[in-house]
């Protein structure tokens, strides 16, 4: 291994990202910071990166909350349902397209790909999931946004890379195209499984446009959608006793921002080694 001595451009570009990171990660540390204050030590102005006065009277208030709770139980059942009909979806029309030899094949990827380009717009889409007559459903936040042409290429492309003479194979021992695609091909595509699968979590988690324009019914709106009529509103500031009431409301906007932040925020951990290599190979490769 050459050890190549370090230029000022190194310097600069550790500089220059360093500095990047922080002003990301400063929003973050302070909301963590405030929503673990004593509410007269956030009245007072004295929270900037450590808690003062420890307290987590407002976590027991938002997690206490009945509407915080569906929230999450709705947003954790669509985060499971819809990515695991993507990942269907795209595993199960990406891998005949990876295929040479199929017939129109070439005519069904120039169909994809024009989606891309040219879309039908929010409309269309309303009235498509209106037509369907899924409104005000579980349905209306999984299905429409199930299948995306970027994913499915990206798919494609990662099961081009499976070399040919392992196909066979399986072939020649019995199996039929569903089976190489169990058995074979799905085993050996983790990398590009858990990216896909991973992008598509983190945009249910974050989808609160979905349920506004689909979903009528309380009781069926995911954690954004509670989030947002709280930094509005500030619903539960009447759940408090004690202190100001504009600090409360403030120490209780940022706790739930954390509440709804970090769930998402310790998944990717157990998929940066399949995440890393998934976006590599499955963009760049064939």
């Amino acid at each position: 291994m050459v050890n190549r001595k370090m230029t000022w451009f190194d310097y600069a570009n550790i500089v220059f990202l360093s500095v990047l990171s922080l002003s990301m990660l400063y929003p973050f540390i302070y909301m963590m910071a405030v929503s673990l204050s004593d509410s007269a030590a956030v009245l007072r102005n004295e929270v900037t990166i450590f808690p003062k006065g420890f307290s987590l009277s407002t976590y027991k208030a938002v997690l206490s909350d009945i509407n915080v709770l569906r929230g999450y139980r709705n947003t954790i059942l669509y985060v499971v349902l819809g990515t695991a009909i993507a990942i269907a979806l795209t595993a199960l029309t990406a891998y005949p397209l990876s295929r040479k030899g199929l017939i129109f094949g070439k005519s069904v990827t120039l169909m994809i790909v024009f989606t891309m380009l040219f879309s039908g717009g929010m409309i269309p889409t309303f009235l498509v999931v209106r037509s369907l007559g899924i409104m005000d459903t579980i349905w209306a936040m999984v299905l429409p946004g199930a299948l995306s042409a970027w994913f499915l290429f990206v798919m494609r492309t990662f099961f081009m890379g499976i070399p040919n003479e392992l196909i066979e194979s399986g072939k020649m021992d019995g199996l039929n195209d569903f089976g190489v695609l169990l058995r074979i091909v799905l085993p050996l595509s983790k990398p590009a499984l858990a990216t896909i699968g991973l992008f598509v979590a983190v945009a249910i988690w974050n989808n609160f446009m979905s349920a506004l324009l689909y979903l009528r019914s309380e009781n069926l709106f995911p954690l954004q959608v509670i989030i947002r009529r709280l930094l509005e509103t500030g619903l539960l500031t009447g759940q408090m006793n004690g202190g100001d009431e504009e600090m409360v409301d403030q120490g209780l906007k940022f706790t739930t921002i954390m509440v709804g932040t970090l769930p998402i925020l310790m998944v990717y951990p157990f998929l940066q080694k399949y995440f890393v290599k998934g976006v590599l190979i499955g963009s760049v490769k064939g």
